[in-house]
């Protein structure tokens, strides 16, 4: 009879420790795939502020399976650089870059 008794007391046990707590985040089923398709989608934005000059943009859309897009910046030499690209599950991220203007540099502080 005690063993009957030690064989139930572990089976309650293991369920008790096997189910989830209270406080554990549902689980809605596997992640998706890498293969999976995305989601469409299409966004821009531009910055050109004088005061600080910040200036740089950035545009991307998707049909889901393609990703394709642009972005630019005015580095701090004063050319600006600007990023072509495309991406996807075949060829991987793939991108063409520019440079507009000549980089200048200011002359050297005296500290004398």
């Amino acid at each position: 009879m005690s063993s009957i008794k030690m064989v139930l007391v572990t089976m309650v046990a293991a369920i008790t420790l096997a189910s989830p707590r209270p406080d554990s985040p549902p689980v809605y089923g596997a992640p998706p795939s890498y293969k999976q398709l995305g989601m469409p989608y299409d966004f821009a934005y531009a910055v050109k502020d004088d005061y600080t000059s910040n200036d740089f943009a950035h545009d991307e859309n998707s049909d889901g399976s393609l990703t394709s897009g642009s972005y630019r910046v005015v580095l701090p030499d004063g050319r600006t650089q600007r990023v072509t690209f495309t991406a996807d599950h075949h060829n991987g991220y793939r991108a063409q870059v520019a440079y507009d203007g000549q980089a200048s540099y200011p002359a050297p502080a005296s500290y004398i």
